[in-house]
């Protein structure tokens, strides 16, 4: 089963796309759009050629586990895409992924101008990472 992972923002949205049995993600393409409905677009194209059966959401949680306004737009992206795709959407906590990200590109020397565009893709693998080990740990439990 494939599972789509993004790491939503106001105007980058970075996508993650598992292995067709669900265990690996793997950073897919970093979506730059001027509305939202361009953004749910290219998500939708994306779900039709991998046949995507799920999407992950982050959900940028404050540090203190308390919902933001970027929290909230989340969520209402999330909503839109369940509306649109009619596929199942789950949220998951995405505290400090973006700045996890940031550092493993730091230490692996890559250049700034570089690093800004493969952050967000990096992050929604690592979003989609942490899903897809907790779905793990869930099935042998």
């Amino acid at each position: 089963m494939r599972v789509l992972g993004l790491d939503p923002g106001q105007k980058r949205i970075g996508v993650a796309i598992s292995d067709p049995l669900g265990i690996t993600a793997q950073g897919l393409e970093v979506i730059s759009f001027a509305t939202p409905e361009e953004a749910l677009d290219r998500i939708e194209e994306i779900c039709h050629s991998y046949n995507v059966e799920k999407i992950v959401v982050g959900n940028p949680l404050k540090m203190s586990g308390a919902r933001g306004s970027a929290s909230e737009q989340a969520e209402l992206f999330a909503g839109a895409l369940r509306g649109k795709l009619g596929l199942p959407v789950e949220m998951i906590d995405e505290r400090l992924t973006s700045g996890s990200a940031e550092k493993t590109l730091i230490a692996g020397g890559v250049r700034r101008k570089k690093r800004k565009a493969v952050k967000d893709k990096m992050a929604a693998a690592l979003i989609l990472e942490q899903y897809l080990g907790r779905s793990e740990r869930n099935k042998k439990e």
